[in-house]
């Protein structure tokens, strides 16, 4: 194993990722792997690494390459037709819970690729019924293996694009992690990988930004809450944008890096 790793650190892989997708293939915890470094790796093994390897410089993400990401401490099923899902994201799932307690609400996550956040405040708040849709069918039976995988049933599956998907049924609270990245910026070099369907949008990477608040002003119970996550730069032009549809209690919340990356605002009460 030692000298796998070796190879991997000689060709500029990352000592982590190496870690993570050797463990992965030999069906070992990475500890373990770490703690006998001289355990004999099998020639199937071996191959299936190298062969990961060259996935792995050719720039494809880790996730992609072992088939699995941990969000939330859930292990989720990721495939290329599903954006990897990303720590900072997590602060949508918290903003939420911090928000509503464990009585019964309904909730939806728009854009839910592999399901990240719906299957994490399902398991959270077993009381709440989460609506989960993606305009991608694709995205959706990737979302599908991940909730029968977890055993979480209170979480729905619906196909379409936004809030059109959810009918007029009324919801405490929806959620978004939509395309926010403007067409040409020079992040898209590094997400290659990605669908770009869930990266880019037009209008500077407004366009489904808007398109979800203004659609959620029809859902949103009397109070309810509207939680978007953004690119650092977008929070002052959203919440101008927010405040025009009629929102209130308009208010961006940091990620662990430091960076404007969710805002909150509220529909107003009766």
């Amino acid at each position: 194993m030692a000298a796998l790793l070796a190879e991997a650190r000689a060709q500029g892989v990352p000592r982590l990722d190496a870690e993570v997708l050797l463990a992965s293939l030999s069906r070992e915890p990475r500890a373990q792997l770490i703690a006998f470094p001289e355990k004999p790796i099998d020639t199937l093994t071996a191959a299936m690494f190298h062969a990961g390897l060259e996935r792995l410089r050719a720039g494809e993400p880790l996730a992609y390459v072992t088939g699995l990401r941990e969000f939330w401490s859930l292990p989720l099923v990721v495939a290329p037709a599903v954006l990897v899902p990303r720590p900072e994201t997590e602060l949508l799932v918290e903003l939420c819970l911090a928000r509503y307690t464990e009585a019964p609400r309904r909730v939806a996550d728009l854009g839910t690729g592999s399901g990240a956040i719906a299957l994490a405040l399902a398991k959270e708040r077993p009381a709440w019924w989460i609506v989960a849709t993606d305009a991608s069918a694709d995205a959706l039976q990737v979302a599908q293996i991940n909730r029968q995988r977890l055993k979480l049933n209170n979480v729905e599956l619906r196909q379409g694009s936004w809030c059109n998907a959810l009918g007029g049924e009324p919801f405490d609270a929806i959620l978004s992690n939509p395309p926010y990245v403007a067409p040409g910026h020079p992040a898209l070099a590094t997400l290659r990988h990605e669908p770009v369907e869930a990266l880019v949008a037009p209008d500077e990477g407004y366009a489904d930004l808007f398109a979800v608040a203004a659609g959620a002003r029809a859902r949103l119970k009397p109070g309810g809450l509207l939680l978007l996550e953004h690119g650092p730069e977008q929070a002052g032009r959203l919440a101008r944008e927010l405040a025009l549809l009629g929102y209130t209690a308009i208010d961006c919340h940091q990620d662990f890096a430091a960076l404007d990356r969710v805002t909150a605002a509220n529909w107003p009460s009766a």
